[in-house]
């Protein structure tokens, strides 16, 4: 049971209240955790209504549960959409909104610079499905316009980028792409609906993988999708369950209760971030630093303008090349070497052979991904031990 939305809430208590509240059954606070598979109807007639979606409900667990449910209603409050979507990663979010709007001889414009797994799968599996695909430079919305073809469908872009942290021009790509009747993607993980809402600006879809902020706690994987209820439905019915990718009750609950901090814990990871990014700027041993906080970013006023803050994720190269690289990432003792992001702990990566290995070198050079580029996603400890720990990786690997 849900209570009825105050308009003069602020963010962390609709994180907190929305799409949640005391059950009808007890009372309880917590979301109750639903796993059933199968539902019983009153008659054949309500089933068939079900089915059809004239009535509300849920017939099969592979299509979502009570759980799942609350998740997708909090989510899409929060991002200001009229539907969410639950799926079994980030991944099944990704692929389940491209496949929704593409067809057999349809093309998509991507930013150039995109998650490892995104590009993969438009260069592996999309072409078996007849989807052509181009990278393009999307801080340019002329090269956007001039890379639209008659077959063109999909605009899919990440902002900011992962690893380097390019922002994009949310408002101005939606322009460009509407004008010409493409649908508007937008992968926001690292933002959350805490720091920018891609709706708002003109996205038809966002996208999310929860495994990381949304949840906050490295203990599940899962996606989430928000939009019209017109194509969330769609992709509910004709991609998500039809694929298997329906996400779990025990995990929607635990993104749940992960996203009842995620104000609290976005305004750390910022705020430690920006001092990380700060203190990395001014190191001797340090070649370049990526973080959209810093006036130095190419995309600084883009930054200001549509996200609160600038996330919890710095990229840095270091001086000499991989080598140097490998040996600063190996001298970390408070830092974790892990593909993922978003955590409690600060986690660290080598993107050019972790997780944007499946990109050709040449492609990766294209989107700066060096071979001396780390990836730091800033956890919940204290700043200065977090530095700590930098400024000794440093001092041993030079």
């Amino acid at each position: 049971m849900s209570p009825i939305k105050n308009v003069n809430w602020q963010v962390n208590t609709e994180i907190v209240h929305t799409a949640q509240g005391p059950s009808k059954e007890g009372g309880m606070i917590t979301q109750g955790l639903y796993p059933a598979v199968g539902y019983a109807f009153q008659s054949i007639e309500h089933a068939e209504a079900v089915v059809s979606g004239k009535e509300e409900g849920v017939h099969y667990g592979r299509y979502g549960n009570p759980t799942l449910k609350a998740l997708e209603e909090k989510v899409a409050a929060l991002e200001g959409g009229e539907a969410g979507l639950g799926l079994s990663s980030g991944m099944a979010a990704i692929s389940s909104a491209l496949l929704a709007f593409l067809k057999q001889g349809d093309h998509v414009i991507c930013t150039k610079d995109i998650y490892g797994n995104t590009f993969k799968f438009l260069n592996t599996m999309a072409p078996r499905f007849g989807i052509t695909s181009d990278f393009v430079d999307c801080t340019n919305s002329q090269e956007v316009e001039k890379a639209i073809r008659e077959n063109t469908k999909v605009l899919f872009i990440e902002t900011p980028s992962n690893p380097v942290l390019t922002v994009l021009d949310i408002e101005k790509l939606a322009i460009v792409a509407h004008k010409h009747g493409l649908k508007v993607i937008i992968d926001s993980t690292f933002m959350t609906p805490y720091l920018q809402k891609p709706l708002e600006l003109g996205a038809d879809l966002v996208v999310h993988s929860a495994t990381k902020y949304l949840n906050g706690h490295g203990d599940v994987l899962a996606g989430i999708i928000v939009g019209s209820k017109k194509d969330v439905d769609n992709i509910r019915k004709n991609f998500m369950a039809d694929l298997g990718q329906s996400l779990s009750a025990w995990d929607a609950f635990l993104v749940l209760r992960g996203l009842k901090t995620l104000g609290l814990r976005m305004e750390k990871h910022c705020q430690t971030a920006l001092e990380v990014a700060e203190f990395l700027s001014s190191h001797p041993a340090i070649k370049k630093v990526y973080y959209p906080g810093l006036t130095t970013h190419p995309q600084y006023e883009v930054a200001q303008k549509q996200m609160k803050h600038s996330g919890g994720i710095v990229s840095f190269e270091v001086k000499g090349g991989l080598s140097a690289a490998k040996e600063m990432i190996n001298a970390l003792k408070l830092a974790f070497i892990s593909f993922s992001l978003g955590d409690p702990e600060t986690l660290v990566q080598h993107p050019a052979s972790m997780t944007h290995a499946a990109i050709p070198a040449e492609e990766r050079a294209k989107s700066k991904i060096t071979d001396e580029l780390i990836r730091l996603s800033v956890g919940l400890e204290d700043a200065k031990d977090i530095i700590d720990d930098l400024e000794q990786a440093l001092s041993k690997a030079y």
